[in-house]
């Protein structure tokens, strides 16, 4: 039986998770929402992670726009998708929301704006 200690991220409370896989399955306990348990699954599985950013701009005031990925990206990709997005260039006006990079890495996630320049 292999066992994981995790905190659950999904809201202020910050349950403390025991994680317990076993030959039968993984079994989550210390959750007090489905929530928990659904993190803590997504954690030991695949875990994924929001990344936010800055990107150079061109015919703005500041030389760089924050920005993030639309969804969370596997975490292994954080690193590859910062390489990226130190390369990219865009060109005002931009608005919240707004795609700056389409489908990075094809892991099929969106680069958004999260910052309007006008």
């Amino acid at each position: 039986m292999d066992t994981k200690k995790l905190i659950c991220i999904c809201c202020p409370i910050g349950c403390e998770l025991q994680v317990n896989k076993t030959e039968n399955g993984v079994e989550v306990t210390g959750n007090k929402c489905p929530r928990g348990k659904k993190y803590a699954l997504s954690e030991i599985e695949a875990p994924k992670r929001y990344v936010t950013s800055t990107v150079k701009i061109e015919g703005w005031m500041y030389p760089v726009i924050s920005v993030k990925t639309k969804e969370p990206i596997p975490k292994e990709n954080i690193f590859e998708v910062m390489n990226v997005l130190s390369d990219v260039t865009i060109k005002a006006p931009v608005h919240v929301g707004e795609i700056v990079v389409k489908n990075i890495l094809n892991l099929g996630v969106d680069i958004i704006a999260t910052r309007n320049t006008d």
